[in-house]
This record gives structure tokens, C-alpha cells and sequence, in this order.
């Protein structure tokens, strides 16, 4: 017989986890003593909802469950936002949080999680896939598998589990909670219909989003698209699928979107083939009804929302999204479409993408973008924000991976940050948690420590959950955070500008000096004046292995952003 704690931290192990994220709490002290016995590195974050976002990067990067504990009461509410971040991802978090005693529910204690006071089990169900409070050390196996399946298997997602504080020393019989590894994956009937839909259009588009980042079926997209000539846009989730100098990519539609993207679904399109997006209202900014398909096959492994925003003719085809278009590519093709040779683009982009350098061959690519350049205002002492985004590419090496945070500065990067090598744009458009991406940099940089990891986030998440940046201090993770700093909650005061004709709580009177916040939490930090200093600036970071670089760009605050569309 072992003891409930001892046995759940031999699973994270057997999971290949290396890394738990949380904050300390006397009910949840006997997991903390546990991981440091067994070896798995406690990571001490500044704010629950900063351990369970770096927890759900940890999961996206390492391929494994991300966990993140929180103590009872404060601790495990301060997760739920977190929680509902990752369930936007689709991404295997499991929360854990704890509880006073079993022994004292009923009775009238501080920071109670029972139904008696603030009941977490709850509170968690509309957030997670799956909650439970594990009232006895029997329960925890079963409870666990079902968490654990639930997390990794089908849509995926984040999960809650609450162990008061006597369940963690009860004894228990040795126990294993396999991930589940070799689990057939759904594929619809009407995948052979798409192929019917396919050699009958005359005009197509391929519409991407996040779920395709979900199922990495990036492979898949680009061959599809190339063996039936389909032109591709992205929403701005999906903006990190198709390389953006693929002579198919339409770029982004909506916020943050291209004319070219425009222009073409008002030419007359046929057939619409939606991958991996609900088609919310921040997916569709922006679409007339001139612009409607004459048909859509919508891709989802979650139909709820198949048909509900585009009110045309629409085949539902359900399960995972690489699995079903590899199962388009499988059947047989019986058109005979013109043969156009896409070796030249693969050939210049394989170059590309296997140089980690900033190399001549990514600058030069950089440069044949047909985006004209934003200069900078003579005399504002300010930068474009646009041409900030720009330099980060340019001096960035093609396989960095570039989280973004919620805001303005992020839909600047959909609209000029290139993809050169699909699945290194990261982005949320459907939760969309300011400060998030802050610790999802941190977790996916201690997943993934040999390759540069980037967060491009704002003044206003970094008020909301800047703090972070000292966890990375602590681990010594050489993460590099670009912050673009105008002083404001730009998308909101520039939207509520255009909708009511004034923005009453979106400046802040008291500028966040991001430079000297980010020294006196021991990272190393620049504040850039013009696109000379950015470049240098993340020159510099990419040659530090010794803890966090963070990049201050003070930007030009009456710079139009890219997210007007939404206000109008």
C-alpha cells in the first residue's frame, strides 16, 4: 500500500512531466513536498492564473498533460480563467486544486471548497471538460482516468480535479492512468462527398482556423489546397497555418485580414471549405452577405456551431481535422485538373525554415511582400507599431515560435508578421484572456527549451499579468517578450472612438514604464525608440541564455489599428 500523493506524482511522471506550475497553500503542501521528492520542478508562478497559462504552453510544447495547482478557496478561482483560456486551445491542463480537510466539511473553516462555502467542483465545470472532488483515496484512480481521457482524447481540453488535504495521506493500492495513446479517431461519411463538392467547383476556398493548430494539419492544408488549386485564408486563430508567401495564400480575412482575402470572396465563391473554426463574430468581421458561399463543408470535431453562422447550404463533416483531410486526400481524385508545379515555393520555403539563423534567404523573402512599408512619423518620437512587427520578422529566425497576446499588437502581426514555416504563429480569437500569452511563452519555453520562444503582448496585458516575467527569471528561461506600450487599451479606445465618438476608461493616465517594471524583476530589458533599436534589441536577446529579454516599444498611440471592422 502507498499513499494517494506518492502514487499521483508517480503518474505525472510516468507522463513525462517535468514541470508542475501553482502557488503554495497549506492544503495542497503534501503534493508540494511530494514533487520535490520525486523530481519534478515546482514552479513558484506569481498569480494561479499565471500557473495554469504557462501549465497549458508546458502541454501545447512538451505533447503531454500541463498540470497546475492552486490552493483552496482564492487559489483554485484565481485558476478558472486560465481554465476557460486553455478549453479555447483545446489543450490537456489538468487543475488541481485543494480543500481544508474531508473531515471538516459541514462545519464552518476558512477558504471552504465544499459546497458549504465556495464549491470549486462547481465553479470549474462550465470551464473544464470534466471536475470532481476526490472525497476518498479510492476514487482517485477512476477519477483520474476519466480526467485524463477526457483531456487528451477527441476535442481535448483542460480538466479539474479537488483533493482536500487528509485524501492526499490516505492510503491507496498502486495504481497506473495510462495517456491514452491509440485511439481511432473520428472520420465522417461525408469526407468522399467533400471530394464530389471539390471536382465539381469552379471557384473554392480553404478557410483555416485554430483547430487546425489544434490537430496539426498543416501538412494536410497545404496538399489539399496544392492538388485542387484552393486559394487559403485564415481567421486570425488560424493566422500560423499557411506560409504566408505561398502563391495559394490569400492571408487573413476579417481583423487583422488582407483586401486580397476580400476582394476574393466578393468574386463569387462556390464552395467554402471551413477547417477548425466556429466562424465567430471575431472570425467573420467584417463578411457581407455579398460574400456568402454558394456551399460550405465545415470541418469540426464539435458541430455545435456548423450552420449557425452562415446561413447557406452546409455539409458537416465531424472529427478530428487532420484525420478527416487525410482522409479527402486518400480517396480517389476523378478530375483531371491543370497540373501547376508548387516544387519551386517548397524547395525556396524547406531553405528557409531548417535555417534557425536570421539568414539572407528569411530577409530576402521578407522583402517580397506586397504590403507597401508604414514609415515612421517624422518627429513623434514614436514608432509604427506595423513596421515594429515587421522588424521582429525580419530579425527573428524562422522557427522562433511567436505567441500572441490579446490586443491590438497581435492583430498588427496577423496583418504583417509573414509565416515561413507553418505552426509558429500562435493566437486566440475566440476567449481571448489578456496577459495569457505571457505564460504560455513560459511554459512552452521550459517544454521546449531549444528554440526561441517570443511573446508579443501589450502595456495592457502586461499591467494584467506581467508579473510572470519573474517566473522566468527564477528558471533562468531565456524567453524574449516584445511589448508594444501606447498607453492605452488601444483595440478598446480606439473602437469605443469610432462606435460612440469618445473612449472613457481606455488611457491610462500613469504610462506603465515597462523597462524599468521588467529590471525590477531581474530580466534584462531595452526600450526602443526606433526599428534600428528593435532589431538590435532582439539581436541581443537571442544571445542570451541567461534568463528573460523584454522589449519595450514605445509606438505611436494614434497609429489606426488593424481591428476596425469589429466597431462598425
Amino acid at each position: 500500500m502507498g499513499i494517494l500523493v506518492s502514487e499521483l506524482v508517480k503518474n505525472f511522471k510516468d507522463w513525462g512531466i517535468t514541470h508542475v506550475f501553482g502557488i503554495p497553500g497549506k492544503p495542497i503542501v503534501p503534493l508540494l513536498g511530494e514533487l520535490e521528492d520525486q523530481g519534478i520542478r515546482f514552479v513558484l508562478s506569481r498569480h494561479e492564473a499565471g500557473a495554469g497559462f504557462a501549465a497549458a504552453g508546458y502541454a501545447f510544447r512538451k505533447k503531454t498533460v500541463g498540470v497546475a495547482i492552486g490552493t483552496s478557496g482564492p487559489g483554485g478561482t484565481n485558476m478558472l480563467t486560465a481554465a476557460a483560456q486553455a478549453k479555447a486551445y483545446n489543450l490537456p491542463v489538468l487543475f488541481i486544486t485543494g480543500h481544508s480537510s474531508m473531515k471538516a466539511v459541514g462545519t464552518a473553516h476558512g477558504q471552504d471548497s465544499s459546497a458549504f462555502g465556495t464549491d470549486l467542483e462547481r465553479l470549474f465545470e462550465s470551464v473544464t471538460l470534466f471536475s470532481a472532488r476526490v472525497e476518498r483515496a479510492d476514487l482517485l484512480p477512476v477519477y483520474l482516468m476519466h480526467a485524463i481521457h477526457k483531456a487528451t482524447v477527441g476535442a481535448r481540453g483542460p480538466v479539474h480535479l479537488s483533493i482536500p488535504y487528509d485524501v492526499f495521506y490516505e492510503k491507496i493500492e498502486p495504481f497506473t492512468v495510462e495517456i491514452p495513446t491509440e485511439v481511432p479517431q473520428m472520420i465522417s461519411s461525408n469526407a468522399e462527398k467533400v471530394v464530389d463538392l471539390l471536382n465539381q467547383a469552379k471557384k473554392p476556398l480553404l478557410f483555416v482556423g485554430k483547430g487546425v493548430v489544434a490537430s496539426e494539419a498543416y501538412d494536410e492544408v497545404i496538399e489539399l489546397a496544392e492538388r485542387w488549386h484552393v486559394p487559403v485564408m485564415s481567421t486570425p486563430g488560424g493566422k500560423g497555418v499557411f506560409p504566408t508567401h505561398h502563391p495559394l495564400c490569400l492571408g487573413g480575412f476579417g481583423l487583422g485580414g488582407t483586401e486580397e482575402a476580400t476582394e476574393y470572396l466578393k468574386s463569387g465563391v462556390d464552395l467554402m471549405l471551413v477547417v477548425g473554426t466556429k466562424l465567430s463574430d471575431m472570425s467573420l468581421a467584417g463578411f457581407t452577405t455579398d460574400m456568402y458561399p454558394k456551399q460550405v463543408a465545415h470541418f469540426d470535431i464539435d458541430i455545435t456551431m456548423v450552420g449557425r453562422s452562415l446561413q447557406v447550404p452546409t455539409l458537416a463533416v465531424q472529427g478530428d481535422a487532420k484525420q478527416n483531410l487525410r482522409r479527402v486526400l486518400e480517396l480517389p481524385n476523378s478530375v483531371e485538373l491543370p497540373v501547376r508545379d508548387y516544387s519551386a515555393f517548397r524547395e525556396i520555403a524547406a531553405s528557409v525554415v531548417t535555417d534557425s539563423d536570421s539568414s539572407d534567404s528569411v530577409k530576402a523573402l521578407i522583402e517580397t511582400s506586397s504590403v507597401e512599408a508604414v514609415e515612421e512619423e517624422e518627429g513623434s518620437g514614436m514608432i509604427s507599431a506595423t513596421e515594429t512587427v515587421r522588424a521582429m520578422r525580419r530579425a527573428l529566425p524562422s522557427n522562433a515560435l511567436l505567441f500572441g497576446d490579446d490586443g491590438s499588437h497581435t492583430f498588427y502581426a496577423i496583418a504583417n508578421y509573414d509565416i515561413l514555416e507553418p505552426g509558429t504563429f500562435f493566437f486566440d480569437d475566440v476567449f481571448g484572456a489578456m496577459g495569457h500569452a505571457i505564460g504560455y511563452a513560459v511554459g512552452a519555453k521550459l517544454a521546449e527549451p531549444d528554440r526561441p520562444v517570443v511573446c508579443l503582448t501589450g502595456d495592457g496585458c502586461m499591467f494584467m499579468h506581467g508579473t510572470e516575467i519573474a517566473m522566468a527569471v527564477q528558471e533562468k528561461s531565456p524567453v524574449i517578450f516584445v511589448c508594444l506600450n501606447n498607453g492605452r487599451l488601444d483595440m478598446v479606445e480606439k473602437g469605443m472612438s469610432r462606435m460612440i465618438g469618445s473612449a472613457t476608461g481606455s488611457v491610462y493616465e500613469d504610462v506603465l514604464k515597462v523597462k524599468e517594471f521588467a529590471e525590477a524583476m531581474g530580466a534584462t530589458a531595452h526600450c526602443c525608440h526606433t526599428i534600428e533599436d528593435v532589431e538590435q534589441a532582439i539581436a541581443l536577446a537571442l544571445e542570451n541564455t541567461k534568463g528573460p529579454t523584454v522589449i519595450e516599444v514605445l509606438v505611436d498611440p494614434f497609429e489606426t489599428p488593424p481591428t476596425m471592422k469589429r466597431a462598425l
